[in-house]
């Protein structure tokens, strides 16, 4: 429903002929928003009046002039209503285009996904991650084999988006596609963006997520213990490959540095923070924070390490990196020569950082955050709920304590 709703016949006297005549234009204002509608009609300045809206005059041109200009008027009510009753949203243009015939585009799902994907693909590395973009790749084919499988069509107009569609596109996701919980939620996120943007550009009237309610299921992350990370740096290696991959990972786990963040660090993002000591500053390719991490003993000796490494010099970076793809595979061989029964991968070091390396050790929940580049504190939050077993592990080293003082009461006790 429309809040204002206005027009206005006028002259445009910038326009004014050599016989003084001016063209009459008809003004739409709706909701603060104008469009104007030549009438293809001129008049004399002088037989124009400009709070009746009209023509002044008993002549007969001046009576058909206005009644033309009524029946204009009737034209755009009827516009309105019809685009009303056809559920198309009323705004200047559209009613504009109705009184003029020119059909509205349609616009359809897939059609603008596309072009989304096209202009993140253009802010690469400005406000988007190669990553991001992928993701948005996946979730646009996901849509169309799931129109192909449920409607048999490859696109569908935007307006037809209902809350079935969205409830039967996760389901798809879940069935077809095997995805878990947690992806199929995020993959429904990124399809919500692409409708936030038909509201945006009012070419849908109502949302269809509106009254679609799903969350996330907290995923107990796994992390590696002060033990472990002992085993991995005593571990004698047998390949110079596994040596980096694993010194890489290490480093990781006391910077708490993203694979992508760590692999484009240059010499430039080593820096002599506030207290004088070597920090790493760096903006995340993720979330475009900054993240400033003062350098603990162990990730210094790596940086020394590879210094003069002939990847790390030809490439200009500070440590070299192998892809993530072959970091993680040969991850899994290591874990299995150093007896660590988890999946190691490239991501695991930072929740190391998180968990056994800052928080178990005291550092404050703020600064951990800071240093992770979390944009919310609520996202550190979910590390610190796995310290429960550092709560236990702390508690069982008391009852030992406790246990022990009780029989050496017991022993006295005896004794006397």
């Amino acid at each position: 429903m429309n809040k204002t709703f206005g027009l206005l016949f006028y002259l445009k006297k910038n326009k004014v002929d050599a016989q003084g005549k001016c063209p009459i234009y008809l003004r739409i204002t709706i909701d603060g928003k104008r469009k104007e509608i030549s009438t293809k009609r001129i008049i004399e300045i002088e037989k124009w009046n400009n709070q009746g809206n009209k023509a002044i005059g008993r002549t007969e041109d001046i009576k058909e002039l206005n009644a033309y200009l009524d029946a204009l008027t009737t034209r755009v009510y009827q516009s309105q209503r019809d685009l009303t009753q056809d559920n198309k949203i009323v705004t200047a243009e559209t009613l504009k285009n109705k009184i003029l015939g020119i059909e509205e585009k349609e616009r359809t799902l897939i059609t603008i996904f596309e072009n989304h994907n096209k202009q993140v693909e253009k802010l690469i590395g400005k406000e988007f991650s190669a990553g991001t973009l992928e993701r948005y790749k996946t979730v646009c084919k996901h849509l169309q084999e799931f129109m192909q499988l449920q409607y048999k069509i490859s696109d569908i107009s935007i307006k037809l988006i209902t809350h079935k569609f969205i409830t039967d596109f996760e389901f798809y996701l879940k069935t077809e596609r095997n995805c878990g919980h947690n992806s199929t939620v995020k993959y429904i996120k990124n399809f919500k963006k692409i409708v936030r943007i038909a509201i945006a550009n009012n070419w849908i009237n109502n949302d269809p997520f509106l009254s679609y309610k799903v969350r996330l299921k907290e995923v107990e992350r796994q992390f590696l213990t002060e033990d472990e990370i002992q085993a991995m740096l005593e571990k004698k290696l047998h390949t110079k490959r596994l040596e980096q991959v694993r010194d890489i990972f290490v480093f990781c786990c006391f910077t708490g540095l993203a694979y992508s963040d760590v692999k484009k660090l240059t010499k430039d993002n080593l820096v002599f923070g506030i207290d004088g000591e070597k920090w790493i500053k760096v903006k995340r390719t993720k979330t475009d924070t900054r993240s400033n991490i003062p350098l603990l003993p162990t990730a210094l000796e790596i940086i020394k390490k590879y210094e003069n490494h002939p990847e790390a010099v030809s490439k200009e970076v500070l440590l070299p990196v192998l892809s993530n793809q072959k970091s993680n595979a040969y991850l899994k061989e290591i874990a299995d020569l150093c007896d660590i029964n988890k999946n190691l991968t490239t991501h695991l070091a930072r929740h190391t950082f998180a968990t056994t390396v800052t928080l178990s050790n005291g550092v404050p929940m703020e600064s951990v955050s800071k240093m992770l580049g979390h944009k919310s504190l609520k996202t550190t939050q979910h590390y610190a709920k796995v310290l429960d077993r550092k709560v236990s592990d702390d508690m069982a080293i008391l009852k030992q304590k406790f246990t022990n003082k009780i029989n050496i009461d017991a022993s006295n006790r005896i004794a006397n």
